[in-house]
């Protein structure tokens, strides 16, 4: 896990997508935890799924005083995120990236992204989100990769800070509930497991 420069990630802008003001991203842990959850794409089938995954913590975190928050890299496809109802945090668009880079997400170059967006992990979870009908496009930057920051009130130290190596790759829910230190009553999904091929036809 890299070192999280809090105070330097904290100055960075970030675009609120209901009132359209900018505000530093520190304001959002000033008073309370926080789960920052950064996407890759607003379209992104598979962003959509974890999205709509975090959000089942949402009662439990809000119960317990904690902020859910989504962060994109681009205005592109927000629109159809809100409408979708995928994740049930307010939500902030990081225009300049800035957060991204700081806090080490990735970018994929053109060659090292088709491996990635076809390996197992993304195709099991896009699986999953077929099955529930949530569809994704492919309109925006394909490059960018996300993670995830939670950082305790105050800005006093960072919870946990995960950082995708695969655009499947998630936070577990238990992992985000333990990092924080609350209960959560909600279940993850399940990934789908596939059968292997059977040899006799």
């Amino acid at each position: 896990m890299a070192k999280v420069d809090i105070g330097k990630v904290g100055k960075n802008l970030l675009k609120s997508s209901d009132t359209g003001e900018s505000k530093e991203l520190q304001s959002l842990w000033q008073d309370q935890p926080v789960v920052l959850f950064f996407l890759r794409r607003f379209g992104c089938q598979v962003c959509r799924w974890i999205a709509s995954e975090v959000s089942k913590l949402e009662p439990d975190l809000t119960a317990s005083g904690v902020a859910l928050v989504g962060i994109g890299p681009e205005e592109l496809g927000l629109k159809e995120f809100k409408e979708g109802g995928f994740f049930k945090g307010s939500i902030y668009v990081d225009e300049q990236k800035k957060s991204y880079k700081d806090l080490g997400f990735k970018r994929y170059s053109a060659l090292s992204l088709v491996p990635a967006a076809l390996g197992k992990k993304v195709r099991d979870v896009a699986a999953k989100a077929s099955a529930e009908g949530i569809q994704g496009n492919f309109s925006g930057d394909l490059l960018q990769s996300g993670g995830m920051l939670i950082v305790a009130k105050g800005g006093e130290k960072v919870l946990l800070h995960f950082i995708q190596d695969s655009p499947g790759d998630y936070v577990p829910l238990d992992d985000i509930s333990k990092a924080l230190g609350i209960s959560a009553k909600v279940k993850a999904g399940q990934r789908p497991v596939h059968d292997p091929p059977s040899l006799s036809r």
